[in-house]
């Protein structure tokens, strides 16, 4: 088990840290002491030809999606003298509408909330949830802001181990749920940077598990929240099924979602969070006054309007995470075939011996295509793109293998 005061690691192609974190902030400022050294979470955005590193959906919107978002943020433009809804009960009920067809799962709008993307709901429950003295528990490899959501709220992070394939360790888990009583248990599924699903029997262990275990930290006998980040949900296989079916069985059960990637979305900046009401007003007590602006609950209701058009490429793009999951399969590094972790997302994690996964990483955006160096070290993540994206990636990879150490 491994716990850290919540600062988070850069990866080898994040900006370079300097001696006061962020270039050019100054050293006279009182800045916090458990800020000093670090810098802006973010990958590259680089202008490069290939960029498959952010795990965006590559296509861009259909002209009928536009069009929409376009009426609708005409129709609200006249009143932006005024704050909008601050609780945005339609886009709630919208996304109750969302999950009944896409999950088969019934919610009420009490069971709904919404953020500026799945980045706002995570901020929120470590605030209501977190905060000093108290700890948030995940599984490494892992997303790499958690630890960053921790820190910003004075939790302290810890991880656990996956098993070598990166699947959830369900019993070292549990054993370190009932050892560090979290507050939060952060577990995410397709998991990020692995692309590995966590199976409804695992969490309903875990769940049942939270029940039992009274947090460190709080004044009263309280039990965990149990997170579940769903960010590339729809990317899973059919058949498999959504942590959002389990939320009436379980109070402490928060499953949090983005339009971000399957929708084409991320910039819009639209997170939702489906929950048991009583974990939702908790939301409401640190959410920030009309925290969505009109703009943004217009162009989402438009999209959401739009479903079909909004993820017709989410078939494909799994087809295409399949078939480049065979391809790189068949490559050899040193002579042994690279491995790929198995995926239910639109990326693909892959290599598992790279010496230097840096010097690939620098080789291949030479060639003008931009992956990402994350997760453990001798792997790189490369997300799904267009059929020309993804034929240069290809050509480019199998010109690099051969010349890298």
């Amino acid at each position: 088990m491994t716990t850290s005061n919540a600062t988070a690691i850069p990866t080898p192609n994040d900006a370079p840290v300097s001696d006061t974190g962020a270039a050019g902030i100054d050293p006279s400022l009182p800045l916090r002491d458990d800020l000093i050294g670090e810098e802006p979470y973010g990958a590259p955005q680089l202008d490069v030809p290939v960029c498959l590193n952010v795990n965006e959906n590559p296509y861009p919107l259909a002209d009928a999606v536009v069009q929409a978002i376009t009426r609708r943020i005409a129709q609200v433009a006249p009143t932006l003298n005024r704050y909008p809804d601050r609780d945005h009960e339609t886009l709630r009920q919208a996304f109750c509408d969302y999950l009944e067809r896409e999950s088969h799962t019934s919610l009420s709008v009490g069971q709904l909330w919404a953020a500026n993307g799945s980045n706002e709901i995570m901020l929120q429950l470590f605030q209501a949830f977190g905060g000093p003295g108290r700890t948030a528990l995940g599984a490494d490899p892992t997303y790499s802001m958690y630890p960053e959501y921790a820190r910003d709220t004075f939790t302290t992070w810890t991880t656990t181990p996956r098993n070598d394939d990166f699947t959830l360790d369900v019993d070292h888990l549990v054993r370190a749920m009932h050892e560090v009583r979290p507050a939060i248990v952060m577990l995410t599924s397709p998991n990020n940077p692995t692309g590995t699903v966590l199976p409804m029997d695992a969490l309903e262990r875990v769940l049942a598990e939270a029940e039992r275990v009274e947090v460190a930290g709080s004044s009263r006998p309280t039990h965990p929240i149990v997170v579940v980040d769903e960010a590339y949900v729809e990317f899973r296989d059919p058949g498999t099924p959504s942590a959002v079916s389990l939320i009436d069985r379980f109070p402490h059960l928060a499953v949090s979602r983005t339009m971000s990637k399957a929708f084409a979305f991320a910039g819009a900046r639209v997170g939702y969070i489906a929950a048991n009401p009583s974990v939702i007003d908790c939301l409401r007590i640190v959410r920030m006054p009309y925290h969505l602006s009109a703009l943004t609950q217009a162009a989402a209701l438009a999209a959401l309007e739009h479903t079909d058009e909004q993820l017709e490429q989410v078939g494909h793009l799994r087809r295409t995470r399949q078939e480049t999951a065979a391809w790189l399969r068949e490559q050899t590094y040193h002579g042994k075939p690279l491995q790929v972790a198995e995926s239910q997302s639109n990326f693909l994690l892959f290599g598992g011996s790279f010496a230097d996964r840096t010097q690939i990483f620098d080789e291949l955006l030479k060639r003008g295509v931009l992956i990402r160096v994350v997760g453990p070290e001798g792997w790189l993540r490369v997300c799904m793109g267009t059929e020309e994206e993804m034929a240069t990636f290809r050509r480019s990879l199998a010109e690099v293998l051969p010349l890298v150490r």
